[in-house]
């Protein structure tokens, strides 16, 4: 009978010498420790053990990290299949820090590599070993745990006594790196009272802001401690307003909500500091900010500026009589001031009308049908169903028809279902719909909720020709006469009124929280 063979196990030597002082001798360290290696490996022999020809030799590395040659091509081996076990002269030869040494045996363990000292009888192929490895790693993260520690509480300390502890310098002030402090940088220092000063005379960020481009000034622009150039940018209000806001020009540190004086000198006095944090609070910008976010509006998220390219966001404004006025504006347009975008902002009611209004029409395009019946057409096919043409028309006749009958968070969800985006400009906007959102709103109206519609047939496009004009000092957008009366043969102006009804009442409810008794009194 025939003794089973014993399978290999490929070793690898690793050894490493922190200087390089007697490397040019014939027999060296790194030749004793690889030496000592082999005559392990030879001794275990009977389990399979071969020593592998290659060598990896670090000689002149410290073992504090693991930026090694050798030992990148070592972890790479090991990566590609080619070791079963690396061999060590000693345990400090592989890493000094037991971070890293665990680290490493993670890795030789998730690629069940075992790691072999042989002065220390450190085997992790043996039940002993393993037991000192996870002990090892507990005291590893132990460690890892009181380093981010000692970080922290060297961070507290530093904000408290006023430090510099490091990112990007404000506008205003440069890094002195060998002080590891900021220092006033003239020119810039000059830049942010023009700033604060024009603020107080003009009392908006975005008139600041229009002036600062005039004059051609820029964020900061700084170079790293690594030599790496960080070019400034043309001013925006929202650079404008986080320059207000930054307690460092008072020459003071924040840490965790409390303020520090810095080791830095200031570049403004208290008095114009107290005199913008005034305008500041009257103007309620940081209000503003958060309120906009509750303020509906159906194509937040897929409205965008045909201009330049840029989102429509939602802005607000009440009038005299505190009626809600809602707008969706060109984000460039309020960063950069009303010139920097001809769209600036669109009524977001009369826009929202016409989307619903045009909605309504494409249900009984042919273009659009065509394209909806082609998608589910696939779809049924994979549901082992049948369907003809006249079925896709009577579906899509009843998604018009039932249309009248949605609540306005249910035409919200249809939209949602079908439009992809909506590009808007002052002479024409572009509805980008999904044919598959149209398919699997035609296939629910049939009651077959388990056919599943994939998108396979992309976006249609559809144009819509609008015309902006000023009425009773608003900008209203208008359909042209000719679709306009194709349109309202579908969706009549009372129906129109009322979904901008709805809206309006929505608003109220949920900004204004007025309740639904005192909207019926008015």
């Amino acid at each position: 009978m025939v003794a089973p063979t014993t399978p290999k196990k490929r070793c690898a030597i690793y050894t490493r010498k922190s200087h390089e002082e007697g490397l040019d001798q014939d027999f060296n360290s790194l030749d004793a420790q690889r030496e000592s290696g082999e005559t392990f490996i030879a001794s275990q022999k009977h389990e399979g053990w071969v020593a592998l020809p290659t060598r990896y030799d670090d000689g002149g590395f410290t073992g504090a990290n693991t930026d090694r040659p050798a030992l990148a091509r070592l972890m790479a081996d090991i990566d590609a299949g080619k070791i079963d076990a690396v061999v060590v002269y000693k345990i400090d030869r592989l890493s000094r820090s037991l971070i890293d040494f665990v680290g490493l045996l993670q890795v030789f363990e998730q690629r069940n590599v075992a790691f072999v000292s042989v002065t220390q009888q450190f085997n992790t192929a043996s039940p002993m070993g393993r037991l000192i490895l996870n002990i090892l790693i507990c005291f590893a993260q132990f460690e890892r745990e009181n380093i981010a520690e000692r970080i922290r509480d060297k961070m507290a300390a530093s904000r408290r006594r006023g430090m510099w502890v490091g990112g990007v310098p404000p506008l205003g002030y440069d890094i002195d790196y060998a002080a590891k402090k900021l220092v006033v940088n003239v020119a810039e220092a000059a830049t942010i009272r023009w700033i604060f000063t024009r603020f107080t005379h003009l009392r908006s960020g975005c008139a600041v802001a229009d002036e600062a481009r005039a004059k051609g000034l820029r964020t900061k622009a700084w170079t790293s401690k690594s030599g790496k150039v960080h070019p400034g940018q043309p001013m925006d209000r929202g650079h404008i307003y986080r320059v207000l806001s930054l307690r460092c020009y008072l020459g003071e540190v924040e840490y965790r909500g409390q303020f520090y004086r810095g080791e830095h000198s200031g570049i403004i006095d208290r008095e114009l500091w107290d005199r913008v944090q005034n305008l500041l609070a009257e103007n309620h910008h940081a209000r503003g900010n958060r309120a906009r976010a509750t303020v509906p509006g159906f194509l937040k998220g897929v409205a965008r500026c045909g201009h330049c390219g840029s989102a429509l966001t939602m802005s607000w404004s009440r009038g005299s009589n505190r009626q809600l006025y809602r707008y969706y504006r060109c984000v460039v347009a309020e960063k950069q001031g009303h010139d920097a975008c001809p769209l600036s902002a669109v009524p977001a009611g009369d826009l929202e009308v016409a989307v619903l209004k045009e909605l309504r029409r494409v249900f009984l395009t042919p273009e659009i049908i065509a394209a909806t019946s082609s998608a589910m057409k696939r779809a049924y096919v994979e549901a082992n169903l049948n369907l003809d043409h006249r079925a896709v028309l009577e579906a899509m006749g009843q998604l018009d028809a039932v249309w009248n009958e949605l609540f306005p968070a249910e035409q919200e969800r249809v939209v949602d279902l079908l439009v992809e985006r909506i590009v808007v400009s002052l002479d024409t906007s572009t509805l980008h719909l999904r044919i598959v959102g149209l398919a699997g709103v035609a296939a629910e109206l049939r009651g077959l909720t388990d056919v599943v519609v994939k998108d396979a047939d992309g976006i249609a496009e559809v144009r819509l020709p609008i015309h902006a004009r000023r009425r009773c000092g608003r900008t209203r957008l208008l359909l042209p006469a000719v679709q306009r009366s194709v349109v309202e043969q579908d969706a009549p102006d009372a129906l129109v009124q009322a979904i901008a009804r709805a809206f309006r009442w929505q608003e109220q409810i949920e900004v204004d929280s007025r309740s639904i008794t005192g909207i019926a009194k008015d």
